[in-house]
């Protein structure tokens, strides 16, 4: 089929055009190519206006729809760090939150860093719609306070009159100590994400506190690595084990399971075996983390869960619906699997 009216005309594809093609109104066809089209239009009307659309290449204009609103339908979410694997499942709650009437584009912080005032300020003229910002620097609402609509992600401790939707990660991180002080450990050491940000600060205090207050030592050195490199975590283990092994450490906790599955990489580099001599254990329940060798103790943060109610309260705020509670906390959940169970 051509893609341009029958009538051999040359001119841009309008809603109106396709409204002719589809035998249908303009307003019906605006509708469904905005995604209101649910309760309003039947199945077979918007079946025939996506054919139309389908057929004459018909694309929104969106300049005109954001000189008549005055804002797009685009949101905007920075990332500090989104090749790290776990944010692939929280980008993916948020494109389904938001469903088919908004546009997410990412913005990316430099190297992992935490987004701060200076990431935002150039993205607020673009005249979007609202902004999500994960894991922002304590100071980023100080710094800079926001006109539009905003939500932030995984930003446990920061001004909380700005909504939120965060994770119960030092609750997981008590329950961890608290499961390998079960399992007779007496002596662990730490991997930590060096880029120092609140969520990890927030899990590597409630360990350190737990474990002290239950008699289980964090071992020195302590050991920093990118929280979505193998290698780096690699690396790290490889320099510190033969400082953990003299302090008689029987358990490396890490700050992500990407850090945790080069930790048990190189372990099995070095022959040393997981968990009969060593028992290891990250954060965020990856996918490859049940299937591992061996497979991972993990704490499971709902990364799909976290993007999905951040972006449902942006919607609501664009909305005028009240948001509530302002701050929601998802739960954290130990699964505990192979790489933690031999007893000490």
């Amino acid at each position: 089929m051509s893609r341009v009216p029958s009538t051999g005309s040359t001119r841009r594809v309008t809603a109106a055009v396709v409204a002719q093609r589809a035998g249908v109104s303009a307003a019906t066809v605006s509708l469904v190519v905005n995604g209101k089209a649910e309760g309003r239009v039947s199945a077979a009307l918007v079946a025939r206006v996506r054919a139309a659309v389908d057929e004459l290449g018909y694309v929104v204009d969106q300049s005109a729809s954001t000189l008549s609103s005055g804002s797009t339908r685009t949101i905007v979410m920075v990332a500090p760090d989104p090749s790290n694997p776990y944010y692939g499942s929280v980008i993916s709650g948020v494109k389904e939150g938001l469903g088919a009437h908004y546009q997410l584009l990412l913005s990316i912080t430099e190297s992992g860093r935490q987004p701060d005032a200076s990431d935002i300020r150039g993205i607020i003229g673009l005249r979007i719609a609202g902004l999500l910002v994960g894991a922002p620097s304590p100071r980023f609402l100080t710094d800079l306070p926001i006109p539009i609509p905003t939500v932030l992600v995984d930003s446990d401790g920061t001004d909380r009159s700005v909504p939120s939707v965060n994770l119960a990660a030092a609750d997981g991180a008590r329950a961890l100590a608290e499961h390998l002080a079960m399992m007779g450990h007496k002596r662990v050491a730490y991997i930590d994400n060096e880029t120092g940000s609140a969520t990890f600060a927030a899990r590597r205090e409630a360990f350190w506190e737990t474990a002290a207050r239950i008699g289980l030592q964090v071992v020195e050195p302590a050991a920093y690595a990118t929280v979505d490199t193998i290698d780096a975590a690699a690396d790290a283990f490889r320099e510190c084990w033969p400082a953990w092994r003299r302090s008689r450490a029987t358990a490396v906790v890490c700050s992500t399971d990407t850090q945790a599955y080069g930790v048990l990489w190189e372990a099995n580099a070095l022959g040393v075996r997981i968990p009969d001599q060593l028992a290891v254990a990250g954060f965020d329940d990856l996918p490859y983390s049940r299937v591992s060798n061996p497979s991972l103790t993990t704490v499971a943060l709902p990364g799909r869960e976290l993007g999905r109610e951040a972006a449902r309260a942006l919607r609501s705020l664009l909305e005028g619906a009240d948001v509530s509670p302002r701050v929601r906390t998802l739960p954290a959940q130990l699964i505990e699997r192979q790489s933690t169970a031999a007893r000490f």
